[in-house]
């Protein structure tokens, strides 16, 4: 090889090796980013588990270890209020596994979904039954002529669970949450699900922010609140059935929740 062509040689491998080189480190700098997001998310689980997990245990035990003292006669409304804590806070544990897990399949991308055609009344109502005794506090007023959405059931009951789950802890007492729904014309055409509450409202520039797991921007002094997961899972599986949630003001103050998916009857308006 002439003397030129080797130097013209030397000069490519140069830049070759520097262009690997660049690749490589990049290629490490995203690796250090994403381990960095999965410490940052194990340490938010973490911190919060320990603490929704301890809450919940620690109600059951008492009220257990109340009604198991044989020595002391309690009047019969005192065991039901024993009752209704070991079933509400076993519910509110159940919901906690089973939000944990959602964000798993989630974050894995192991979430399998069954889009099919379906009725948003049925689904509405089983969301609110699935809540317990919270359901007396859910107003839902879908019209039956709605036309049908292309949806998973069980992925849209859960995520409007969350939703309205969410929505009754930030309501004042006496104002139930209101689930309505409504075609809007388009190409294509789709249905938006709402959930109005009258609670404080969330800040236009917290709303991305709720959305992103373990965040619990309005609620986080309440004992009750969870670990932040509801919302992020909610959007993530209104997301894989092809819809949106965004979130809206509510006149005369609080938050509207709005799911939008496709809608089965093309001529929706």
């Amino acid at each position: 090889m002439a003397a030129q062509d080797r130097h013209v040689a030397r000069a490519f491998a140069t830049q070759l090796g520097t262009a690997v080189a660049a690749k490589r480190l990049a290629t490490q700098a995203e690796i250090g980013a994403q381990l960095g997001q999965v410490d940052e998310l194990r340490n938010a689980l973490l911190a919060a588990v320990s603490h929704d997990l301890r809450t919940p245990l620690a109600s059951i035990k008492a009220s257990i270890s109340s009604l198991r003292q044989h020595d002391i006669e309690w009047p019969d409304d005192t065991r039901a209020e024993f009752e209704a804590t070991i079933e509400s806070e076993t519910d509110r544990l159940t919901n906690l596994v089973a939000n944990l897990l959602d964000m798993s399949r989630l974050q894995v991308s192991a979430l399998v979904v069954h889009v099919r055609p379906m009725g948003v009344e049925e689904v509405a109502l089983g969301a609110a039954a699935g809540l317990g005794s919270h359901d007396a506090r859910v107003v839902i007023d879908i019209d039956e002529t709605l036309p049908d959405v292309r949806a998973d059931a069980a992925l849209l009951e859960r995520a409007l669970a969350n939703i309205i789950g969410n929505a009754i802890r930030l309501s004042p007492p006496g104002c139930p949450v209101q689930v309505t729904a409504g075609a809007v014309s388009g190409d294509p055409a789709r249905v938006d699900i709402r959930v109005v509450d009258r609670g404080p409202g969330i800040p236009v520039r917290d709303r991305e922010l709720v959305f992103q797991p373990f965040q619990r921007l309005v609620d986080h002094r309440r004992d009750d609140a969870g670990v932040g997961l509801g919302l992020a899972i909610a959007r993530g599986f209104v997301e894989a059935m092809g819809g949106t949630l965004v979130i809206e003001d509510t006149p005369g103050g609080g938050t509207t929740m709005v799911i939008g998916l496709p809608a089965v009857d093309g001529d929706a308006s």
